[in-house]
């Protein structure tokens, strides 16, 4: 019983990562496509979900295994994990702004571009 607080927390941590891979999922329906911008429309959704996923899992092994989040990323390189957080998920809900309509699908592969960007640099971060 000594480790119950331990694996409680590895447990909701496990339980916080599906559910908010499953809101995210829900939300986006990457099932329903657009029928004139297929290809541009399936990698974004589908590199936001693959973003949101590694992230999660960083964060879970950040804050639960390795000490805390200020331990893992020191300095810079928080403030870049904090734009890494942000910018992907302000890309995917500023896409339904009338703003973007005509020029959906260079908008598409340009946050196709950063959602892998994001992917890679917050691999880069915490492997390094």
């Amino acid at each position: 019983m000594a480790n119950f607080n331990a694996i409680l927390n590895h447990i909701l941590g496990i339980v916080f990562i599906v559910i908010v891979f499953s809101l995210a999922y829900a939300s986006l329906k990457p099932h329903q496509l657009h029928k004139r911008r297929l290809v541009s429309t399936l990698l974004l959704k589908g590199s936001y979900l693959l973003y949101l996923l590694i992230l999660l899992i960083v964060v879970y092994l950040s804050a639960l295994v390795d000490g805390g989040l200020d331990k893992v990323f020191i300095g810079v390189e928080f403030f870049a994990f904090l734009v890494v957080l942000f910018v992907p998920t302000i890309g995917i809900f500023a896409r339904k702004l009338g703003q973007f309509s005509k020029k959906r699908e260079g908008y598409n592969y340009f946050f196709t571009a950063v959602n892998l960007l994001s992917i890679i640099s917050i691999l880069v971060m915490y492997f390094i």
